[in-house]
């Protein structure tokens, strides 16, 4: 079979445009296909000389979409390479960016066809790119074909890197919340993933601080997933939803109030709170997918991480026992496993069957919260400083009386 074997920039395009209409026309036959062949070349060398490098790109791809099924991926990644490289030769944004469409819409219409060679072209594509626009338009056009090739595994490391390609990209409100659900809709199919998903899914519910009632309405039924998602997570026990406006908006909806009142109950009550509305409201779990046992199980983590954060240090084990409704037995188990999840430091007193606490969680970190550390700050900042002063202090009545010496001397 032939192979792509470029000689020079221009002649690289016009041996793929050779090679890609001579197998995309050789079922027709010689009298067909030669001048077809010749046409092309001759339409290319045109497009090479007049500068018409998105008239060019519109020919090769073309011809290489057809014939993808009909080489190997080393000769597909050759000539997609001579495609890319056609953003290299322009400078103005614009028609940069016309490229790099006329590029990213061949190479998505077929994903299940070699989806992970489809994603090497495009992830080749970006890099060739200085535009952050066209950078991140790839990069959304990566995820789509991941999904759809269901290739994802390729592409979630990527994930890691977010904040730094958001810097680069400078993307506005709407084309962040497209990638943040896209991003957290990928993760929510990997269970081990589900706490990126679910940080994924807040920062896209964040993006809606600020807008009006019509606006946060779109997003409502992530919102509602987003509550879901929190209450059935068995490692997730503090999170900021209240805060967030696109999920405010659901105390009072017609549909979802009993589900927000569930996510506030979990993140400011007991464990009989949640037994209340359970029990007046028997069938949401249900509607939800939620388990009440394993419901249950959460909410007396939570409760004990409420019965940590009192203020008091101490714990006995009674107040476990009636607050998580559990025997005597069970106390020490529900303890450990708390500082197991890493909730609660603190130790055992067995003697005088109470629990210690070193460190609490905080189920939510709002204004409060924030009050509470700047004002923790500001006491150990005018304690280091008062530390400082009376070691300057000290210093200074050391030296005096070095000097004295001296003179006594």
């Amino acid at each position: 079979m032939t192979t792509v074997v470029p000689t020079s920039e221009e002649d690289a395009a016009l041996s793929v445009v050779r090679f890609t209409s001579e197998l995309a026309w050789a079922d027709a036959g010689p009298e067909v296909a030669e001048p077809q062949v010749s046409r092309l070349c001759m339409e290319a060398e045109e497009f090479i000389v007049m500068g018409k490098w998105l008239e060019l790109a519109s020919l090769m791809i073309t011809s290489a979409e057809l014939i993808f099924s009909k080489v190997s991926e080393k000769d597909i990644e050759s000539i997609f390479t001579i495609i890319c490289n056609l953003v290299t030769k322009i400078e103005n944004p614009d028609e940069v960016m016309e490229i790099v469409k006329v590029i990213t819409s061949k190479l998505v219409q077929q994903p299940n066809e070699k989806p992970a060679t489809r994603l090497k072209i495009l992830i080749n594509l970006y890099n060739l790119l200085e535009t952050p626009y066209c950078q991140f338009y790839v990069y959304m056009k990566v995820l789509n074909l991941a999904v759809d090739g269901k290739v994802t595994e390729y592409i979630i490391p990527s994930f890691k890197k977010i904040d730094s390609f958001l810097k680069d990209w400078k993307i506005g409100i709407p084309e962040q919340r497209e990638l943040f659900l896209t991003i957290s809709n990928i993760l929510k199919e990997n269970k081990s993933m589900s706490k990126d998903a679910f940080k994924f899914l807040t920062n896209y519910l964040a993006t809606f601080s600020g807008e009006d009632s019509h606006a946060l309405n779109e997003a409502k039924e992530e919102a509602a997933r987003a509550i879901v998602e929190f209450v059935r997570a068995p490692d997730i026990f503090e999170c900021d939803l209240l805060d967030l406006p696109a999920v405010g908006q659901l105390e009072k909806d017609a549909k979802y109030a009993l589900l927000y009142q569930l996510l506030k109950i979990f993140l400011t009550q007991r464990l009989d709170a949640y037994l209340d509305h359970q029990a007046a409201n028997s069938t949401l779990l249900k509607s939800y997918g939620l388990v009440h046992e394993e419901c249950i199980a959460k909410m007396r983590l939570m409760s004990l991480v409420d019965l940590s954060s009192d203020g008091s240090g101490q714990i006995p084990y009674e107040l476990i026992r009636d607050t998580l409704q559990i025997n005597d037995d069970e106390v020490e188990l529900w303890v450990v496993r708390a500082i197991t999840s890493k909730l609660i430091d603190c130790k055992m007193d067995q003697m005088n069957q109470v629990v210690v606490v070193s460190h609490p969680t905080e189920r939510v970190f709002g204004q409060h919260q924030w009050q509470a550390l700047r004002t923790k700050l500001v006491t150990w900042r005018g304690n280091i400083t008062n530390v400082i002063s009376t070691i300057q202090a000290n210093k200074t009545e050391d030296g005096s009386q070095a000097a004295q010496s001296l003179v006594v001397r």
